[in-house]
């Protein structure tokens, strides 16, 4: 069966920001789709332990208060989404979500430690996260050239890549983790789709992308996709770093998929 049409464990969080390390989970979602199965969701809500920055409620719509008063502490959170991913990857299941890899797999590694909690990897069997299928970098490999739609709007956020699969968006949805991880699904099935069949038929945006290469995608197992993508996470994340070197020297950019390896302690 191809790689898309197996069961897959959406993924997502929502968090207090952007900083893998030391930022904390708010919201989080597993959903299995796929498979020819019903959908299985689980979703939670989180007291981080600390101030939810406003920058952050702007995004996600989670104030400090409303996390204080409903949220479960974070460390039962913690655990019950880890053990949730484990368990969900048995052979055939693959996690999916957006920019997976470099955020939401890092930061939910950091809080299993910070916790003292097993990580996700401590509870592979093989000591590794496998398989992931993590959309921003799919999606930058199959169809590399594409413009900014606006200065706000780049282009490989998860509303654009949706919107170039053809797929609906909803800015009311948006940014809540059930409706993100849900999204990055549907990427990746579209891409996966237009992997397997003949370029005449894909829809006009997608023919006429420059150097699209969907077809490298075809009739790879989940194991040899995750494996292609360490490759490609590596690649981009060296592009984005000679570019940005143009103006600043001193930046690094860690090509690390499918999660930032572990360097000392958290906040």
């Amino acid at each position: 069966m191809s790689w898309h049409l197996g069961r897959l464990a959406a993924f997502d969080l929502e968090t207090t920001g952007v900083d893998v390390e030391n930022d904390r989970i708010v919201t989080g979602c597993v959903i299995l789709v796929g498979g020819g199965l019903d959908a299985e969701a689980r979703s939670w809500l989180s007291d981080p332990g600390i101030d939810i920055p406003a920058e952050a409620t702007d995004v996600h719509h989670i104030s400090t208060d409303y996390a204080r008063k409903h949220g479960r502490p974070a460390v039962d959170v913690i655990e019950e989404i880890t053990a949730t991913l484990a368990k969900a990857l048995m052979p055939g299941v693959a996690i999916v979500g957006h920019n997976i890899g470099s955020y939401d797999l890092t930061l939910l590694d950091r809080e299993c430690r910070r916790y003292g909690l097993p990580t996700l990897t401590d509870r592979h069997p093989d000591g590794q996260v496998r398989p992931v299928l993590d959309t921003r970098v799919l999606d930058q490999h199959v169809w590399p050239y594409r413009r900014r739609v606006s200065e706000t709007q780049g282009a490989r956020v998860l509303r654009t890549c949706a919107e170039s699969y053809g797929l609906r968006w909803d800015d009311l949805s948006a940014h809540g983790c059930d409706y993100d991880a849900l999204v990055a699904a549907r990427v990746a099935y579209r891409i996966g789709q237009l992997a397997h069949m003949p370029r005449e038929d894909w829809p006009e945006p997608a023919r006429s992308a420059k150097r699209a290469r969907f077809h490298q995608l075809a009739d790879l197992d989940l194991e040899a996709l995750h494996h292609q993508q360490i490759g490609w996470a590596a690649e981009q994340a060296a592009g984005l770093q000679a570019h940005l070197r143009k103006s600043d020297p001193a930046v690094v950019i860690d090509g690390s998929w499918p999660l930032r390896p572990w360097r000392g302690d958290t906040a």
